[in-house]
């Protein structure tokens, strides 16, 4: 081999001690499985949604590594350079201990004011990360969808839609679910659950909490009374907000949420998406 070519072009033993080198300081992350969301209500019959994804894995259990050829040198050779798989981030990056939170509405009820908040958190990798945030659930008064240990939590996202009142007790869980990828909503899917605006009293079925297609520009809650509510769209909140509104949720992919509120008298009936 020339000189000059020895500039150009990596022989074989040095593309092995750059594997070996890239492979001592990489780790593998947990390759995505099967996915199923099997919770909320629909308007339409249920469609079961699962998805499948595989990850290649090189140079054993230290790293993952892919070597690809390049376009020749200008010497009828070609060059290889080596990709390395970063590293998985932190669960702090990743909100395994502390969720991502977005608020829906607020508003007044009985001169105390009443809020929707979604928490997101991110999946645990190993059952330490899971341990740990069972724990942080817990102290929140949260508790998950089918997981009856910290162990079950491993792989899965858990999200947690809530309704606050007053100044005292914690908010309550109104809809929840863990889950290993989201689903994707489309056209008219749209899940929905009732609730209270407040404790006790007539407020019951008064506050709809529900999941809808990013696509979605309008839902019309029906109440018993024959009256509608109309969420839409809205950034941001005003004093002028009726309660009833379209938002997305910070870490929550592949839908919006939305809120209704019905007048003081009536409750709920229905709902759906209207554009």
């Amino acid at each position: 081999m020339s000189a000059d070519r020895e500039n150009h072009e990596m022989t074989q033993s040095d593309i092995a001690i750059l594997l070996a080198d890239a492979a001592d300081e990489v780790a593998i992350g947990t390759a995505p499985v099967q996915a199923v969301m099997r919770r909320g209500r629909r308007r339409r019959a249920r469609r079961w949604v699962v998805a499948t994804a595989t990850a290649l894995v090189v140079a054993g259990s230290t790293g993952a590594l892919a070597v690809m050829g390049l376009p020749g040198d200008g010497h009828g050779g070609h060059r290889a350079t080596v990709a390395v798989v970063k590293p998985p981030s932190s669960p702090e990056a990743r909100h395994v201990y502390e969720p991502q939170r977005t608020e829906l509405a607020r508003g007044t009820y009985r001169g105390e004011e009443w809020h929707v908040t979604v928490q997101v958190w991110g999946a645990p990798r190993d059952e330490a990360e899971a341990d740990r945030q069972f724990d942080a659930m817990a102290a929140l008064g949260l508790k998950p969808a089918d997981a009856r240990k910290p162990a079950d939590l491993i792989g899965k996202i858990s999200y947690f839609a809530t309704r606050g009142w007053g100044a005292t007790g914690r908010p309550q869980q109104v809809m929840f679910n863990s889950v290993e990828k989201f689903e994707d909503f489309s056209d008219t899917d749209l899940e929905s659950a009732a609730t209270r605006l407040g404790i006790g009293g007539e407020s019951s079925g008064r506050l709809v909490i529900g999941i809808v297609a990013k696509a979605a520009r309008q839902v019309t809650c029906h109440w018993k009374d024959g009256t509608t509510a109309v969420a839409e769209p809205a950034d941001g909140f005003s004093a002028h907000d009726s309660g009833s509104a379209i938002r997305s949720v910070d870490g929550f992919q592949g839908a919006n949420w939305f809120v209704c509120t019905a007048p003081e008298g009536t409750s709920y009936e229905t709902a759906e998406v209207t554009k």
